[in-house]
């Protein structure tokens, strides 16, 4: 089993910025790719960001692009998600997720997730 905790979120004005931390911990010899998602009241889980544990691929959602950096840090299996520029569209429950498959985008494809950490980005 994967064991993901999220940290780093809270109340930001809009144009500010946070950023979000996944430590994993466990069984993680499966996991192969990482990724962010974000859910607002009253919508459907969003894909935000993913980052593999190896090699230099990234992947943004339209919506983040330009203003979220996902990285990472292997030796203490930490996944970062750096957020510039908030907007209060922004505001939503964050959870980091772990993947043995390729596809990415869809929630469907990760097998373990976190708890998820609050943004609240106020105008």
């Amino acid at each position: 089993q994967v064991r993901l905790v999220e940290s780093g979120g809270g109340l930001v004005q809009a144009g500010g910025s946070l950023r979000l931390s996944c430590v994993a911990s466990g069984r993680t010899f499966d996991s192969f790719i990482m990724g962010w998602f974000r859910q607002a009241p009253g919508k459907e889980r969003e894909f935000v960001a993913a980052i593999r544990w190896s090699g230099s691929s990234t992947y943004y959602a339209d919506s983040v692009k330009g203003r979220f950096t996902i990285s990472r840090n292997n030796a203490k299996k930490t996944v970062y998600l750096q957020m510039n520029r908030l907007e209060p569209e922004d505001t939503a429950k964050y959870y980091c997720a772990s993947s043995a498959t390729g596809y990415y985008t869809s929630a469907p494809s990760y097998n373990y997730w976190g708890r998820g950490t609050q943004v609240t980005v106020s105008s």
